[in-house]
């Protein structure tokens, strides 16, 4: 990153924040309907299939570097807010005042970490895999990676499955607060307005967390 973007003001820096981790949310929505695809009872027949698209379609590829840096900006500015937000407040009070900020929004950082390292481990399972830089184990035809049988055997690990589970749930978390974070960085916090994003940033993190979620638990106990 430039130093440019380490001087933007701090409004700056949510507002770019808050539209890539929007971005991100919407893309949450779309991976979590394609990785549904694994219950269906058809050998992994549409999940390889929509996994054969997104490696091979070109559109599909400038929207990965897209998705990457929508990941990189999102990252280094949530970071970067934090580090301002502590060094304006250098001491810690041994008496600390009762506070309106939200339980969730204190924590922000930390789940945020986790997520982070969650993202890690994700690119090095699959999205590493599909673009060669970890070895293919498991491969159909002409070497491609056959993501329904890796995911077979990720989920029947138990240890993996329970870790994953937890990941997902602090993505919940995450989520719920960085929903309402974000339409507030934009402007839009209005008394009529405002208790429907809350309501929608509840229900859409349950959703994506559930969504996921459910797939370990189907692989650990139905499959």
């Amino acid at each position: 990153m430039s130093m440019s973007l380490v001087t933007l003001s701090s409004v700056t820096k949510k507002f770019v924040m808050a539209f890539a981790g929007i971005f991100l949310m919407v893309f949450l929505v779309v991976h979590l309907a394609i990785n549904l695809c694994l219950l269906r009872n058809d050998g992994g027949e549409w999940f390889n299939a929509a996994a054969h698209f997104m490696g091979t379609n070109y559109v599909v590829k400038v929207f990965e570097i897209v998705l990457m840096t929508g990941f990189l900006i999102h990252i280094f500015f949530g970071i970067l807010l934090q580090i301002q937000n502590w060094m304006a407040r250098p001491v810690r009070y041994m008496v600390t005042n009762k506070t309106t900020t939200p339980f969730l929004s204190k924590y922000m950082i930390y789940t945020g970490g986790i997520v982070f390292i969650f993202l890690i481990i994700h690119f090095m399972n699959f999205y590493f895999r599909e673009i060669g830089l970890v070895a293919n184990d498991v491969t159909m035809g002409e070497g491609e990676p056959n993501f329904y049988q890796v995911t077979i055997n990720l989920f029947s690990n138990t240890t993996y499955s329970i870790l994953y589970i937890v990941l997902i749930a602090t993505l919940g978390f995450h989520l719920n607060h960085a929903f309402q974070a974000a339409f507030q960085s934009l402007g839009l916090n209005h008394p009529k307005y405002t208790p429907c994003i809350k309501g929608f940033s509840t229900v859409y993190s349950i959703i994506i967390a559930v969504g996921f979620c459910i797939i370990p638990i189907f692989f650990m106990f139905f499959k």
